[in-house]
């Protein structure tokens, strides 16, 4: 019998799917992340209630054996509060160890408020990465985004609590002030607000008080495109200079030849020539 982890509206209860909605109406046993939400979702679309069993982070440990036991022997279903399931939560733990327990595995295509909100960003995607929550306090929070600034990191997908968003976003501002960003707050729900601009912008634009799920999308550094002879002649002049290969990426960062891992790569290579 297969695990299927079926993800569920974010808000408007038609981004169910087809397949979704059948997962949902035939599995033997529904896991979710809440019960009561669970219930509450099997109620709204109109299907029949089902043995439920909670697994979230507190009871994780506890509970997948139970689970994975269950699903040897029948249709199991994994939700979480909403979207989808294992993204944020402890289902790819349960995931990682039903292969371990040679369980076949489904997840079902869905919503998704990371992937939608990078989309909705308009910002260059074609190399993005999806970071998780932002640490909790300032000091660290303005570690990771300077850390970002100085990689030249893709641009990077966070969630952020309501009670934390304004924080992030002055933190933001004092690491890296031009820096484009976009905040999605209540993705696909009736107060829906979407917001693009430097992260001083998103702080003031937030609709006061801040409430419902966010989602915080930080633009990679626009790159200038140079001719690779340009790149060339600056990077053999500054390598002769002897200067570390990291400064000179830094350097030639801030020239416009790129972001700053990739100069760093190129230069390597140049070197050992």
């Amino acid at each position: 019998m297969p695990l299927t982890f079926v993800p569920t509206p974010l808000g408007n209860l038609r981004d169910i799917t087809l397949r979704g909605v059948d997962a949902l109406r035939d599995c033997d046993l529904l896991v979710a992340e809440d019960t009561r939400v669970a219930r509450k979702l099997l109620s709204a679309l109109k299907l029949p209630s089902k043995p439920l069993r909670s697994y979230r982070e507190q009871n994780a440990a506890a509970a997948t054996k139970a689970i994975l036991e269950a699903a040897r022997l029948q249709s199991v279903a994994v939700i979480s509060d909403a979207g989808m399931p294992g993204i944020s939560d402890p289902g790819v733990d349960l995931i990682a160890e039903a292969r371990r327990e040679g369980i076949k595995i489904e997840v079902l295509p869905g919503p998704s408020a990371a992937l939608s909100a990078a989309v909705l960003s308009g910002f260059d995607i074609h190399e993005f990465r999806f970071a998780g929550f932002l640490p909790r306090t300032s000091a660290k929070r303005r570690a990771a985004f300077r850390l970002f600034s100085e990689e030249g990191a893709p641009t990077t997908v966070w969630f952020e609590s309501p009670q934390r968003i304004l924080a992030a976003l002055h933190d933001l501002e004092s690491v890296d002030p031009l820096r484009r960003c976009f905040v999605l707050r209540e993705y696909t729900k009736l107060h829906e607000q979407q917001i693009l601009g430097s992260a001083g912008d998103a702080a003031a634009s937030l609709a006061q008080p801040v409430r419902g799920e966010i989602v915080l999308v930080v633009e990679a550094e626009r790159v200038k495109h140079r001719a690779p002879a340009d790149f060339n002649r600056a990077a053999d002049a500054l390598l002769a200079t002897q200067e570390s290969v990291a400064t000179i990426a830094k350097t030639l960062a801030q020239r416009g030849y790129g972001a700053r891992r990739e100069i760093y790569r190129r230069l390597s290579e140049r070197r050992k020539r």
